[in-house]
């Protein structure tokens, strides 16, 4: 065959229907499914999900493509089975629950054979039943278990060392969230009497409920405000409250760092940088062929607790200095 003719014929391959670059680029891209409670506090998590992926080289729109979708608080539990049902329908390759336990089961109840892969914002996964054990987990959910959850009683030992004078801690939470009632059931009792502490819980049933808790808040004048942002309620609202916080000069402690960057008095959780880093290994080995029931559900090794320098001194509060040394982060 002469160089003009197979010259031709190769142009006939490549550019005949079901053959195209683009096609064959298209179908090469793995997608990957973010499946959360909320669009508001999704933002930050899935952006950040964006940027470990491009840290180990996935870029999207090059060789990687990402579809997010949220519930956004509706209470149809049909409508949400739909939501997730409609990753599934685009044919993921990954599905990445950015949310607590509700999401975990909302997709676990949509597929069995599509990798889900945790990011720790629920409780124990061993406990709630997602995984048989942390090594060996056994069917399609592995990834990073970050013990939020169980953080209550050492949040409340800093928070006392944070603010020596805490004795009465008023606690907002949503008692709909199961891990919440197990933490203030189980977890902050104990470090609360070791500590010599009083705890008052205040439920948060809607969004309005703010106002009125911190005009009861701003009479009876706590010593301090822990928040649990356990469910989409809480944390769509978390820098809300940490603004409400400042301004009724209450100091406050929380469990993610962009409540203290918003005027939260201090934080302390597992490593967010750290916990966004060992997703995108987890993504990036399920796309190479690595199965989730063989991969180990990892727990943190890193925590980071964050203080706002600058929010104590609006409510004129002196943060003792060894606080201060063993701050991962100041706000300044």
């Amino acid at each position: 065959m002469s160089r003009k003719l197979f010259g031709l014929a190769l142009c006939s391959l490549l550019f005949a229907p079901g053959f195209s670059t683009e096609e064959q680029q298209t179908a090469k891209i793995p997608r990957i499914g973010i499946l959360g409670a909320s669009a508001i506090s999704g933002a930050a998590r899935s952006q950040a999900i964006r940027q470990a992926l491009r840290e180990i080289g996935f870029i999207e729109g090059q060789n990687i493509a990402i579809e997010e979708r949220y519930h956004e608080g509706t209470p149809d539990r049909r409508r949400r089975a739909e939501i997730a049902a409609e990753l599934v329908r685009l044919n993921v390759d990954v599905i990445v629950v950015a949310g607590g336990d509700g999401v975990v089961r909302w997709a676990m109840d949509t597929t069995k054979t599509i990798p889900i892969v945790l990011m720790g914002q629920g409780t124990d996964p061993v406990v709630a039943g997602f995984v048989k054990s942390l090594a060996r987990p056994g069917g399609n959910v592995t990834g990073l278990s970050n013990l939020s959850t169980h953080l209550g009683g050492k949040r409340l030992e800093l928070f006392k060392d944070t603010v020596p004078k805490l004795v009465r801690v008023a606690i907002l939470y949503d008692p709909a969230q199961p891990g919440t009632a197990r933490e203030l059931k189980e977890d902050l009792p104990p470090a609360a009497r070791t500590l010599g502490l009083t705890l008052d819980p205040r439920e948060v049933g809607d969004a309005d409920s703010f106002e009125r808790i911190f005009a009861a808040l701003n009479k009876e004048r706590p010593d301090g405000l822990l928040y649990l942002a356990a469910g989409a309620l809480m944390r769509d609202n978390e820098t809300r409250v940490a603004g409400l916080a400042l301004k009724s000069r209450i100091p406050s402690a929380f469990a993610n760092r962009a409540a203290v960057e918003a005027g939260g008095l201090m934080s302390y959780r597992a490593d967010e940088s750290d916990i966004y880093r060992r997703l995108a290994i987890y993504v990036d080995r399920i796309l190479k062929g690595a199965k989730p029931a063989d991969l180990p559900v990892e727990q943190p090794t890193k925590f980071e607790l964050v203080i706002n320098l600058n929010a104590a001194k609006q409510i004129g509060l002196t943060i003792p200095p060894n606080v201060l040394a063993r701050a991962d982060r100041v706000i300044r």
